[in-house]
């Protein structure tokens, strides 16, 4: 049985524009949709498991005067006969439906055994529950879909309802987070937002009335294309002003100007009652705007401005303070309202990534005399035989990793990565390949826009040739992975996004950790600390130590697991650097010029422990195995056991 919980949705800024966006299939002139949208801290709890039917059961209370037990045989027609009843379950129907006919999956039992998300609000109630379905379906039937298939599934189940939802009310799919969503045409892009500072909002069931049908239907005569003034600046307004609306949202919310931020949600109300609101009378929210502008509200709000399809459904504001934001939500119960709150604490996302591949492979000499170790042909399992560094750069575009800094030796190094990534096969070559072969070369040349290269001239170890990608990096978080190493997750995550999720919940230097043998401890950098969850897979890193002997290890550095037994934990070989750890290498580096010893090794690990006695560490151990391919005992065992 697993246990999921799927939150509501929160629109920021940018409502209406998925599927004003949607149109560019037919006006090419109506610029892309743009949306700010989070997921709120209320939604559904539920546990779920395999079943022969489709079943959906209830405990929660909040439910009950519209709640009835439901179940159903996983036949198509019957599922999509109960998607278009119109009955409370018909969202849940048409999604195991679609499943049902995609991925031709048994059963599940759905029991929501808490309901805090208000339904009917302009909170995606109904989108939530199909994104639940969806999920549920995925990690039962181990279907390997990612958040954004689920968001889709979701979506399109909901299509085979009497709703017409727009395509950002799935965006509760991504968790209690803001996102950018962007829509273009059929095309949905989905980019994670930095906060700097923690923000507080306060939304609001208005508990009035509100007809999202006749609003969608009268905003919709005005597309695709405009016939007068009015419909023009319709356009404008889910167009060209909203972007300009959402950019300044971004800019405010990753510069940690709460002010800026609330004023600019007041502007968005203004323009939106402007020039959208007049389209259709459903528009006209007397409440709404009652609440908007209560004298006793002001001076606790940055800003406020009306919820996803807008009329008198919800309100939302920007409290100035915690203490405002509780302030406000008892006065907002106290005139009758439910109120709510969200918090949206700062977000670090790790997109970009950082191999050092600058070795010269003296160990697999005389086959690195021409061919670099990090380009051995691996067969896959698929059939295809991709050099290392091609299997390592997949799993980071898997892994949701937008720009890759390699770190090369010397210039001419460049030549074999542009021309495996960047040059085109000619057209005698391509016509050889069959079609699959021919789309996967398109994949290939995608990685390529991707990548960056920065040179380690002199080779002062490992920590100085990680420096040598600092302005890269940028100031943000950056992923770690060797070039000489690949990693097989035993999971539908791979392992570079393991840790990732990991280390966006801790907002901490992050290194993968795996068990190695009490013998081999002399061989490896070991750590140890104290597990910080009962399924001991994440350790608060108390002591790093470079290659220890067996006996200092066996007193010293072991971890009990869940037996009682000792443990030996060595690097995985995937990180997750803090920008402390490029400021703690730069350090090292200046010192080391200083005292006049150019040649003296920089290394990384010295450099994480610093970091980690100011600033903690933790270690993850990653549900997977690793192949070091830098000795030939190594690179045979890996061939021999990749491809199964």
């Amino acid at each position: 049985m697993l246990r999921l919980f799927v939150p509501g949705r929160l629109c920021l800024f940018g409502e209406h524009t998925d599927w004003a966006g949607h149109y560019r299939t037919m006006n090419a002139d109506i610029l892309p949709g743009a949306s700010i949208v989070t997921g709120i801290e209320q939604g559904i709890y539920a546990e779920v498991e395999k079943s022969p039917i489709f079943e959906m059961f209830s405990d929660a209370r909040e439910i009950d005067d519209v709640w009835r037990d439901f179940s159903c045989r996983m036949n198509e027609q019957e599922l999509k006969r109960v998607a278009k009843s119109g009955s409370f379950f018909c969202y849940c129907a048409g999604v195991a439906s679609y499943m049902l006919e995609w991925y031709k999956v048994g059963g599940v039992r759905i029991r929501i055994t808490d309901m805090t998300l208000p339904m009917k609000s302009g909170l995606s109630s109904s989108a939530a529950i199909c994104v639940l379905v969806a999920r549920a379906f995925n990690l039962l039937y181990k279907l390997n879909l990612n958040t954004l298939g689920e968001m889709n599934i979701a979506y399109l189940g909901e299509l085979r309802t009497s709703s017409r939802c727009g395509r950002l009310d799935q965006a509760c799919a991504f968790g209690v987070k803001p996102n950018l969503m962007t829509f273009d045409g059929d095309e949905i892009e989905v980019k994670s937002l930095n906060v700097k500072k923690t923000l507080y909002w306060v939304f609001a069931d208005l508990c009035a009335e509100k007809d999202t049908i006749k609003i969608l239907s009268d905003l919709n005569k005005a597309y695709p294309f405009a016939s007068n003034e009015a419909e023009q600046n319709l356009h404008k307004a889910l167009g060209e002003w909203n972007h300009d609306i959402v950019q300044k949202a971004i800019k405010h919310m990753a510069s940690g100007d709460a002010e800026s931020l609330g004023r600019l949600m007041t502007e968005a109300e203004a323009m939106f009652d402007k020039y959208i609101a007049p389209m259709s009378p459903a528009l006209w929210a007397p409440k709404l705007h009652q609440v908007l502008q209560d004298p006793q509200i002001q001076p606790m709000v940055w800003g406020g401005k009306g919820v996803g399809s807008h009329g008198d459904g919800s309100v939302q504001f920007l409290a100035r303070s915690a203490d405002d934001q509780q302030r406000l939500i008892g006065y907002l119960n106290s005139q009758g309202l439910r109120a709510y709150s969200l918090t949206l604490h700062p977000v670090h996302t790790v997109r970009k990534a950082i191999i050092p591949v600058a070795g010269f492979g003296t160990r697999l000499y005389p086959a690195t005399r021409s061919l670099k170790k990090d380009f051995f042909p691996i067969p896959c399992a698929d059939g295809m035989v991709r050099p290392v560094i091609l299997i390592l750069l997949e799993e980071l575009v898997k892994s949701g990793i937008e720009e890759i800094c390699l770190v090369l030796g010397s210039e001419e190094e460049r030549i074999q990565y542009t021309d495996f990534f960047e040059r085109q096969l000619s057209d005698e070559h391509l016509r050889k390949l069959n079609p699959e072969a021919q789309e996967y070369e398109n994949r290939i040349l995608d990685i390529g826009k991707r990548l960056h290269y920065v040179y380690q001239h002199e080779k002062r170890g490992f920590g100085h040739a990680v420096f040598q990608a600092a302005g890269f990096a940028g100031g943000e978080p950056v992923l770690l992975l060797l070039g000489d190493t690949l990693y097989r997750s035993h999971s539908n995550k791979p392992c570079a996004l393991q840790l990732i999720e990991q280390y966006e919940h801790y907002n901490q230097l992050m290194v993968s950790i795996h068990p190695v043998p009490l013998a081999n401890v002399s061989h490896y950098g070991i750590l140890t600390g104290v597990w910080e969850n009962k399924e001991h897979t994440l350790l608060s890193v108390s002591v790093m130590n470079e290659k220890p002997k067996a006996s200092y290890a066996e007193e010293f550095l072991g971890v009990r697991n869940k037996e009682g037994k000792k443990e030996y934990y060595s690097v995985f070989g995937q990180y997750v650097l803090t920008p402390q750890v490029f400021e703690q290498l730069a350090a090292d580096i200046s010192k080391a010029d200083a005292d006049g010893d150019h040649i003296r090794e920089i290394e990384l690990t010295a450099a994480l422990e610093a970091v980690r006695q100011k600033s903690g560490m933790m270690g993850v151990r990653l549900n997977g195995t690793m192949y070091d391919m830098g000795n030939p005992t190594a690179l045979c065992n890996c061939v021999s056991q990749y491809a199964k």
